[in-house]
């Protein structure tokens, strides 16, 4: 289903239940026996729900005991609930979007980390990160020929899985922050595996920018070393690509912190474009499932090609460089989410005395909500010290919390509408259709990168489902743009308005598969509405 400016309704009719969703195909037809109409995306959902309400009582007939069809059209009783809708009451983190901090490890999650969730500080940055970030070694991954040791990386990602968070994962070949001295042991800042040196790859002095310190860099188009790092990339792809508890993965090849610059160290340089490009190819045939990421510097007919196979791009200059939130707009357009770190951490930036050129950029509140919105942001890094957001988020706290609103996808409920028709039908029998109009808008700044599933329930007072109203609705990924707004309808014949009962009432939920509602899970999405219940679903209060 196609989402652009305009929506049709597509009323489709099932034997035992249904389900009527409104997308924007006016081409689209629903199953035998249904209808389709344009709506334009500015029409009144009141309208709508007056029309299909007209709709199900003209179009339900019945047949006489001697079963000759009569041809009649009865008058249909019809009752309706409009529901109250208030927004949520505080930060809203939801999966596959939204702000991390860095996570090193599973000691992250120990009482013993002061800035962790547990720690003594009591950090309630972590009510708003939905996903964890930072770097692995090469060397640690891939300490021999053909040896690989994910054991440190598995015990984060099950930590974090634990905590229903995703990581991003970056694997680094090289850090200049760690030369501190002149010629330092080289395993302390070049990591890539020895290995790879000893079966021949050449490596070259480098000077260390603004100080007097000599080091050793790879070369970085030696066909050694890029063998090594193709071996290694179909090792990782083997182990992780399609990994639920990876959110994505920086292709970090190339240069100082793999961001494919030499930027500190004098003496380096980059490969060719081709040779950028090459790898690229090569990584995109291999993770057919997981969302690949451009480092910092890849641009001009790099980042072209990355975004035609479906590579997007982060950048890690944000607040500090102006333009940086620009250069994001075409992985945005190429509908890829966007991602961004700030040029250093929150602390550092305050001191920034604005010059440009020369210097960078002071971190104000006015640039950091623009940076978002400008670059239509999925995923942020919150900050990228060791105290893990702790400061920024102290300073900030109502801002943060509402800009965990704005990031990535938002869905919040606008309008609902229970319609129960009750039609006369042979005898003293009545045929009973119940539906659910449900409009929904997208709020945040970008679309929804995953497919969702969208549940509508009668429940009692435990959110307990008493009945399932319709079918499960896909919302297939990058559809639902941000912005726009949609219209739901859901549809069960021969289910009674039960919600006139005490304690029993309509519950909205967002799956990310079929399978996680049907096997019975918690829905792991949240509506941005007030109403919100412990299991993740939304309890719709009427009015």
């Amino acid at each position: 289903m196609r989402q652009d400016s305009k929506f049709s309704v597509v009323f489709a009719c099932f034997a035992c239940a249904g389900l009527i969703a409104c997308g924007d195909d006016a081409s689209s037809s629903g199953p035998e026996g249904g209808e389709s109409s344009a709506v334009e995306e500015s029409s009144s959902s009141a309208d709508i729900f007056s029309s299909s309400s007209s709709w199900i009582a003209t179009n339900s007939s019945s047949s006489r005991n001697d079963g000759k069809d009569t041809s009649a059209v009865h008058v249909a009783d019809t009752t309706k609930i409009t529901y109250t809708l208030k927004p949520f009451d505080g930060p809203l983190s939801n999966p596959h979007k939204g702000f991390t901090v860095p996570t090193g490890g599973a000691w992250v999650f120990v009482p013993e980390f002061e800035y962790g969730p547990y720690g003594s500080l009591n950090n309630k940055a972590w009510d708003l990160i939905s996903y964890g970030s930072g770097y692995q070694q090469w060397n640690k991954l891939n300490p021999a020929k053909g040896v690989y040791d994910w054991t440190e990386l598995e015990k984060l990602l099950n930590a974090l899985a634990e905590h229903n968070m995703g990581y991003a994962l970056r694997v680094l070949p090289y850090t200049p922050s760690f030369i501190k001295s002149d010629f330092p042991p080289q395993e302390e800042y070049d990591w890539t595996p020895p290995f790879v040196y000893e079966m021949g790859a050449k490596k070259i002095q480098i000077d260390l920018r603004g100080t007097d310190y000599h080091a050793y860099a790879p070369v970085w188009d030696d066909s050694i070393y890029i063998w090594a790092a193709k071996e290694f990339a179909k090792a990782l792809a083997e182990k992780y690509d399609g990994d639920p508890r990876i959110e994505y993965i920086d292709v970090r090849t190339f240069g100082e912190w793999g961001e494919w610059h030499t930027s500190h160290i004098l003496g380096s340089e980059m490969p060719a474009d081709s040779v950028l490009i090459d790898m690229l190819d090569y990584y995109a045939s291999l993770f057919k499932k997981t969302q690949l990421v451009l480092p910092s510097n890849g641009f001009g007919d790099v980042y072209t090609h990355a975004l035609e196979l479906g590579i997007t791009k982060r950048d890690d200059g944000f607040i500090g460089i102006p333009g940086r939130p620009d250069t994001l707009l075409r992985a945005y357009n190429a509908n890829l989410p966007t991602i961004a770190e700030n040029i250093a951490g929150y602390k550092t930036m305050l001191t920034y005395d604005d010059l440009i050129p020369g210097g960078s950029q002071k971190w104000t509140a006015e640039r950091w909500v623009d940076a978002i919105t400008t670059a239509h942001l999925t995923y942020y890094v919150l900050d990228q010290d060791s105290d893990c957001g702790y400061n920024f988020y102290s300073d900030n706290k109502a801002l943060a919390d509402s800009m965990s609103k704005v990031i990535g996808y938002n869905f919040t409920v606008t309008q609902a509408e229970l319609v129960t028709v009750a039609t006369p039908a042979s005898g003293n029998a009545t045929d009973i259709t119940s539906m659910l109009n449900v409009t929904v808008k997208n709020t945040g700044v970008a679309p929804c990168f995953f497919d969702i599933y969208m549940v509508a329930e009668f429940v009692d007072s435990t959110g307990k489902a008493l009945a399932q109203i319709g079918v499960p609705l896909l919302i297939p990924k990058g559809t639902f743009k941000d912005g726009s707004s949609q219209i739901f309808f859901f549809k069960t014949p021969g289910v009674a308005n039960v919600v006139t009962q005490p304690g029993v009432s309509v519950a909205l939920s967002l799956y990310e598969s079929e399978d996680a509602f049907k096997s019975g899970k918690n829905p792991t999405v949240r509506f941005d509405n007030d109403g919100l219940q412990e299991n993740n679903k939304l309890l719709l209060q009427s009015r």
